[in-house]
């Protein structure tokens, strides 16, 4: 299968050194061209669990599309959410008549723009739990375990959904067909809300969050909001299961030393974050519906003020 990964970010990095190590033809595109640069000079370098790898897969920016020289059947996004309509502009060559797109990108409401390059039939979405973080230009870190949960946007590309997942099944990325993704997305919109959101702003790594003696209830009070929302969308959260997700994932023998990807964005590289396609989808949805959000609306209003007050670009 022919395959282009949009953003060679940590997760971008990960899908794509799977998918390419499983033999299949894979380029990346990337707009941090410190990356792009280091990854042509030197491959992918990859902690992979503890085990170092190398892989030379060819990358581009946004800019030099048209000399990946591909048509490709298969594009993976995994770009930041303001990055999204950005970069799909600049690949336009590598589109065919039938090219699939799968979103995996955190947040909601990423299909409102897809539609705007992408027939509709063609749009696929997915919701990933594994992680990935980076630790310079061309090198990443790939810890732990997880998979990912696939779906068509409409009924007409089920057939090729099933053909992604046997794709990312060979690649050794656990995929699953998901009959209900809109509650996954939900779930995991929820989960990065609170995890992703407050180690950015404490921040700290998963384990230190759990650790703090008032997560576990603000985490509640956030859960609550994102259900509420989500059920005025014939969505049914279940919140004592999500509840229970984020102290699972924060516990040190999972993912708990883990640095969150809002965490990387704002702290580490003083990038700004998709806060108003989690917490910030949330707000705005609790006014359209008349439900009440404060505390989505402070966290949102935070971390904007922390990019600014940091000067993140």
């Amino acid at each position: 299968m022919k395959i282009a990964v949009l953003g060679a970010g940590g997760m971008g990095s990960r899908f794509g050194l799977y998918l390419h190590r499983a033999g299949n033809e894979v380029v990346m595109i990337d707009g941090w061209k410190a990356n792009v640069d280091a990854i042509r000079a030197n491959g992918l370098k990859a902690d992979l669990n503890g085990t170092e790898i190398v892989d030379r897969i060819p990358v581009f920016t946004p800019e030099e599309a048209d000399k990946a020289d591909m048509n490709a059947d298969l594009i993976i996004v995994l770009v930041k959410a303001p990055q999204l309509e950005g970069i799909l502009e600049a690949v336009k060559p590598l589109f065919k008549e039938d090219t699939h797109v799968i979103c995996l990108m955190n947040g909601i409401g990423h299909e409102d723009v897809l539609k705007k390059y992408v027939k509709p039939e063609n749009i696929l979405l997915g919701v990933t739990m594994w992680t990935a973080g980076m630790k310079g230009p061309g090198s990443v870190e790939l810890l732990g375990d997880g998979y990912v949960e696939i779906q068509e946007l409409y009924p007409e590309g089920k057939e090729e959904a099933l053909k992604i997942i046997d794709a990312f099944d060979k690649a050794g990325l656990r995929p699953k067909y998901s009959e209900n993704l809109h509650y996954s997305i939900y779930r995991k919109a929820c989960i990065n809300g609170v995890i992703n959101t407050l180690c950015a702003l404490m921040d700290c790594n998963m384990m230190e969050l759990a650790a703090m003696p008032y997560t576990a209830d603000i985490s509640r009070k956030i859960v609550s909001e994102f259900a509420a929302c989500a059920a005025k969308e014939g969505v049914t959260l279940d919140q004592e299961e999500v509840n229970k997700a984020i102290l699972v994932s924060c516990e040190p023998e999972h993912i708990g030393k883990h640095y969150p990807s809002m965490y990387q964005d704002l702290i580490n590289n003083h990038r700004k974050t998709e806060i108003d396609y989690i917490n910030g989808a949330i707000s705005r949805k609790g006014k359209r519906y008349d439900v009440p959000t404060p505390y989505c609306d402070l966290i949102t209003e935070l971390i904007h003020n922390k990019e600014q007050f940091i000067g993140a670009k």
